[in-house]
C-alpha cells in the first residue's frame, strides 16, 4: 500500500474514468481545432494515441500540453508522442514529438481530454430500490440510481442520469441529458438541458425570509422557483434558494463552484463564474460573463454589470459597473486598493522606525 500511494497516478485511471480511442493525429486536430506539426523523426503518419498525460510522465502514445514558458524544460525532455502548444513554442518540440499547434492550447487540451475520457452517459437502467411516482414523466434512456426519489408530476428529459439518493421534488422539470449527482435535492425548480448538479447540491429550498412580529420571527412564504438555463454546472454542496415572489434565475452556461450560496430572487446572467465559498445575497443581479472569486460576499439588492470581476474575499456593498475589477472590503477598484495597501505599508514602516 505504501509503495502504491507514493507513486504518481497517471491521468484517466480506467478503474475510475471512461476511456475512448485510440485516435490518430488528424482526428485530434479536428477535435481540438489545431494544426498538425509532424514529428521530425521516429513517428509515422498512422501513429495512434491512447490518452493524455503531463509532460514529465507522458509516453509515445500520450498527448500532453504546454501553455506556460516556465515549463519549457519539461517540453524539451518529454517523451510524449504529441503536445498541444502555442505557435510560439512549436520550434521547441523534440524531434520525436508531433505538435498540435493552436492559439488556445488550454481549450484544445480540454477538448482532447474530453474525447479520450467522455463524461458518463445514461445507461437507461432504473435501480429497483428507486421510487418513481406513477405520476412522473420519465423520458427515454433515463438512468435512475439506488434509492433515488422522483415525486408526483416531475418530468425528466431523455438521456438524463439521476444519481443514488437524489430527490427530485413534485412538479420539478429536468431537461434532456442532465446529470443529477448523488444526494442532490431538487425542488421548486425548472432545469434546462445538459445541466450538471454535482453531489449534495441543494436547489429550490426556502429562501432566508422572515418578518418580525410581537412574539418573535415569523417566516415569510417563499413562493418563487429556481430557473436554471441550459449547460449550467453547479458544484458539490452548493445551495440555491428559490425566489420569494419572483424566481431565482441562473443564466445559461454559468459555472458555480462547490460550497456557494445564492439567495432568493438572485438573477445571474449568461456564462457567469462563481467560485467556492462565495455568497450572493437575495435580489442581487449579475450581468453576463461576471466573475465572482472565492469567498466574496455580495449584499442584497445590488447590480453587478456585464463582465465585471469581483476579487477573492471581496465585500461588495454597492453596484459595480460593467467591466469593472474590484477587490477589498468594502469593494474598490484594483488600483485604488493596492495604492491604499502601499500607503499603509509606508505609514507602518515610518511608525516603527
Amino acid at each position: 500500500m505504501g509503495d502504491t500511494m507514493s507513486t504518481e497516478t497517471r491521468p484517466g485511471d480506467e478503474r475510475f474514468f471512461l476511456r475512448a480511442g485510440p485516435f490518430g493525429l488528424a482526428r485530434l486536430a479536428e477535435v481540438s481545432g489545431s494544426d498538425v506539426r509532424p514529428a521530425a523523426e521516429g513517428q509515422n503518419e498512422t501513429a495512434l494515441f491512447r490518452g493524455v498525460a503531463p509532460l514529465h510522465v507522458a509516453g509515445p502514445e500520450d498527448v500532453s500540453f504546454l501553455d506556460n514558458r516556465r515549463y519549457l524544460p519539461l517540453l524539451e525532455n518529454t517523451k510524449a508522442g504529441a503536445v498541444i502548444l502555442a505557435p510560439a513554442f512549436a520550434d521547441k518540440l523534440p524531434a520525436r514529438t508531433a505538435g498540435l499547434v493552436c492559439k488556445t492550447p488550454y481549450l484544445a487540451w480540454a477538448r482532447i481530454a474530453a474525447a479520450f475520457h467522455p463524461a458518463p452517459s445514461s445507461s437507461g437502467v432504473r435501480h429497483p430500490s428507486a421510487y418513481v411516482s406513477e405520476k412522473a414523466e420519465i423520458g427515454d434512456n433515463v438512468e435512475i440510481g439506488p434509492f433515488a426519489v422522483i415525486e408526483d408530476g416531475a418530468k425528466i428529459g431523455s438521456g438524463s442520469l439521476i444519481g443514488a439518493h437524489a430527490m427530485i421534488g413534485r412538479s420539478v422539470e429536468v431537461g434532456e441529458r442532465c446529470r443529477i449527482g448523488s444526494h442532490v435535492s431538487l425542488t421548486h425548480a425548472r432545469v434546462g438541458h445538459r445541466v450538471t448538479l454535482y453531489p449534495g447540491a441543494r436547489i429550490g429550498q426556502d429562501g432566508f425570509g422572515f418578518a418580525v412580529g410581537p412574539g418573535g420571527f415569523e417566516t415569510v412564504p417563499q413562493l418563487g422557483l429556481v430557473v436554471i438555463g441550459d449547460d449550467v454546472e453547479i458544484g458539490a454542496n452548493s445551495t440555491i434558494d428559490r425566489g420569494s415572489m419572483r424566481d431565482t434565475v441562473i443564466g445559461a452556461g454559468t459555472r458555480i463552484d462547490n460550497l456557494v450560496q445564492i439567495g432568493h430572487n438572485a438573477q445571474l446572467g449568461r456564462c457567469c463564474i462563481v467560485v467556492s465559498q462565495a455568497g450572493i445575497s437575495g435580489s442581487t443581479e449579475l450581468g453576463d460573463f461576471v466573475t465572482i472569486a472565492a469567498q466574496a460576499g455580495l449584499i442584497g439588492h445590488i447590480k453587478i454589470g456585464d463582465k465585471a470581476r469581483v476579487g477573492a474575499q471581496c465585500g461588495v456593498m454597492s453596484d459595480v459597473d460593467a467591466g469593472a475589477d474590484v477587490i477589498g472590503s468594502p469593494a474598490m477598484p484594483f488600483r485604488e486598493f493596492f495604492r491604499n495597501v502601499a500607503t499603509l505599508r509606508k505609514l507602518s514602516k515610518k511608525s516603527s522606525d
